[in-house]
């Protein structure tokens, strides 16, 4: 059995008894058993490759009454216990759900328990039902990947010993585990947006997932404001996918897409919920701030009428809340459009030590020296961030940069 599939099975254990009970009424308890024990291997057989349908609990149901069916038509032909079995409906109240209705979303919430520590729940969620791979969680982390692999296993270890139980969280839970459900949403999204790994650039079917938890969410928490901006974020962010690959696959930033290709109806959708929570004048968090700086983004009409001062101003915000070494540096790559690549440069030079296995930061030192002429310099940086990127549409934008670099520095 997989990593995958043991998430799962143990995720929807709770289901077990449910399914139990509902067939033990229908057919009795010794049929209701093995039909579900059916039921569930089906599931862990089915799932890894075809995915977690989008009723866990209705599809574990609907196959274990088949099954039980299947199983009175074989034993007892077409005695009075099979005819009984295809007319009695099941007029039980259905079990309860909680305030969350979705069952992947249910699910995240469940495995966000709040005592484990915040990257642990974070990273063992998307262990189990984000479909990340132990070295893509550990990539957006920046750690090594047996690192997080060790986490992962501390995780489950104290789940064990200490009894957590996976249940279906109620009212009272929500907030205590939305932090870390908004940062699992979101580092799915971000794994959709550009992969970390594998043949394809873009991973469509996590990006879209995550906005759909995101939209099930802002339902679920209209008033919350960091619900609020990881929606706007995704819708902002996604909207300009069609323009991030060339035809040739390779990545195009964001300087160089086009911007009549992006879609705008999720542009406005976008804008108008992050201008909705400005006119409220409460406070921004940071998924909020992030949002804001998207609609900068996308209110240019060209890369060159960018409002880079405001992006930086937005970024200074984001430092106050999350003063983290990757904000930083994405705070350089604006500064450098304000106050120059020299500027931009130094920073970057005080992040060194500490982003030295994150490839963007050599990407980002790459762009700043090749601005300023020292082509030497350059070609190693963008050789550096080569060998760290995976992504095949990031290793041709940065084989082509690198190559248009002159042969002698100026």
């Amino acid at each position: 059995m997989t990593d995958a599939s043991e998430a799962l099975a143990r995720a929807h254990r709770d289901e077990w008894a449910r399914v139990v009970a509902g067939l033990a009424r229908r057919f009795g308890l010794d049929v209701a058993e093995d039909a579900a024990a059916e039921a569930f291997a089906t599931a862990v057989e089915r799932w890894p490759s075809d995915g977690v349908p989008a009723n866990p609990g209705g599809w574990l149901v609907t196959t274990a009454t088949r099954k039980a069916i299947d199983r009175l038509r074989r034993d007892a032909q077409r005695s009075a216990k099979y005819e009984a079995a295809l007319m009695i409906t099941d007029d039980s109240p259905p079990p309860e759900t909680g305030p969350i209705e979705d069952d992947r979303l249910r699910l995240v919430f469940t495995c966000c328990h709040p005592a484990l520590a915040m990257q642990a729940r974070v990273a063992l969620t998307l262990r189990m039902l984000g479909g990340l791979t132990v070295a893509e969680i550990a990539r957006a982390f920046l750690v090594a990947e047996t690192t997080m692999g060790q986490r992962i296993t501390r995780a489950k270890a104290k789940i064990q010993a200490a009894h957590i139980p996976y249940r279906v969280p109620d009212e009272n839970d929500l907030r205590l585990r939305l932090a870390g459900v908004l940062a699992v949403v979101y580092l799915i999204f971000n794994e959709g947006y550009l992969t970390s790994s594998g043949s394809d650039p873009l991973r469509v079917d996590l990006s879209d997932e995550a906005i759909r938890l995101g939209r099930l969410l802002h339902t679920l928490l209209p008033l919350d404001g960091e619900v609020t901006g990881l929606l706007s974020l995704m819708l902002l962010t996604d909207a300009r996918r069609a323009a991030r690959v060339s035809a040739t696959g390779e990545l195009v930033t964001l300087q160089d897409q086009d911007r009549g290709a992006w879609d705008r109806a999720m542009i406005e959708e976008g804008q108008t919920l992050v201008r909705e929570r400005l006119a409220s004048g409460a406070p921004l968090g940071r998924l909020q701030v992030l949002a804001a700086m998207n609609v900068v983004h996308t209110s240019a009409p060209t890369a060159r009428d960018t409002d880079w001062s405001q992006i930086v101003a937005l970024y200074d915000r984001l430092a106050a809340i999350d003063p983290s070494p990757i904000v930083r540096l994405n705070r350089a790559v604006a500064l450098a459009e304000v106050d120059g690549p020299g500027v931009a440069l130094a920073e970057v030079g005080r992040l060194a030590s500490t982003l030295d296995s994150y490839h963007l930061l050599h990407a980002t030192r790459a762009e700043l020296l090749r601005r300023l002429g020292r082509s030497t310099e350059a070609r190693a940086a963008y050789d550096r961030a080569l060998a760290l990127t995976a992504n095949p549409a990031e290793q041709l934008h940065l084989a082509r940069r690198r190559a248009q670099l002159p042969s002698r520095t100026s």
